[in-house]
């Protein structure tokens, strides 16, 4: 690959050489250097605006709840009509190739897109189909290959997530295409929560169930209507009894506040009524997760 990329690089600058020595002049002589200081500012300022737009809609749908996923679903939309305005503007100032010229520095471009760029053009390439496809927008909830988290920026490059951890992750947007991405709440303010939990074979299983669906029902974060209903599963195992809760939060920023909730006055009603954590066995005990933990 190295020598190949060599190859193609000392063709070019043949290329170059030949097109200037025949009729043209060299590609850089094409480039008006007196007009760099128009077309850097415009560049800098489509930044600053880009930075304003993002900053000033993720205002508004933090104001305005109700319509906050179509809004924020224009973030993208602007910073790539933005950047890309910026982009063919600051070209148009600063090139004015003949046929020879483009057609020659074309061909370096490809070589470096290929060899070196490849990475960030699948990126930018991902950007533009999370724009058209929108798999997820900013604010909803995702699993993106081994990360997951609420959604705060899509650019051209990559997606920005805070993860449960409160960290910021940058998600490069190639990824698109190599991961499956899962949307809990897909554009809508609520979403599904499941919690869990395990008794002893020994206990009341039946009240355990009721506990739980009641723990849910209280819950100052819970949403329940006719289309959004909740639901409360039993699977019984050898070992232990498995009870599985599932309902909508009012807003999918209070996932982690309803399950803890539900979690401690489900074990506070559990200890009261006498139901016990199952005694599992040392040999299976890695099969059973925490309580009240997904």
């Amino acid at each position: 690959m190295v020598a190949a990329a060599r190859f193609l690089a000392a063709d070019a600058s043949r290329v170059i050489a030949q097109t200037s020595a025949e009729s043209d002049p060299n590609v850089f002589d094409a480039i008006n250097w007196n007009l760099l200081l128009e077309a850097v500012p415009i560049l800098v300022l489509a930044y600053f605006l880009a930075r304003f737009s993002s900053t000033l809609l993720t205002g508004l749908a933090d104001r305005f709840v109700a319509a906050r996923f179509r809004v924020t679903v224009l973030i993208p939309v602007f910073k790539l009509a933005i950047y890309g305005t910026a982009v063919y503007l600051a070209f148009s100032i600063l090139f004015d190739l003949t046929e020879n010229q483009l057609l020659a520095l074309s061909g370096v471009a490809g070589a470096a897109v290929g060899f070196g760029l490849k990475d960030l053009l699948a990126d930018l390439v991902g950007g533009l189909a999370l724009v058209v496809e929108q798999p997820y927008q900013i604010g909803d909830k995702v699993a993106i290959g081994e990360y997951y988290g609420e959604v705060v920026d899509i650019g051209l490059r990559s997606t920005s997530l805070v993860t449960p951890n409160d960290n910021l992750v940058t998600v490069p947007n190639y990824l698109f295409f190599n991961e499956s991405i899962a949307n809990g709440n897909a554009g809508a303010a609520e979403m599904l929560i499941t919690v869990e939990f395990y008794v002893d074979p020994e206990s009341d299983a039946a009240r355990a169930r009721e506990l739980v669906e009641e723990a849910m029902l209280t819950s100052q974060y819970v949403y329940v209507t006719d289309d959004l209903p909740h639901e409360v599963l039993l699977d019984d195992d050898i070992h232990y009894r498995k009870i599985t809760g599932k309902a909508y939060v009012n807003d999918l920023r209070n996932e982690f506040p309803f399950r803890t909730d539900v979690t401690k006055r489900a074990l506070a009603a559990f200890d009261r009524e006498g139901i016990e954590s199952p005694k599992v066995p040392s040999g299976v005990a890695g099969e059973i997760d925490h309580p009240g933990v997904d």
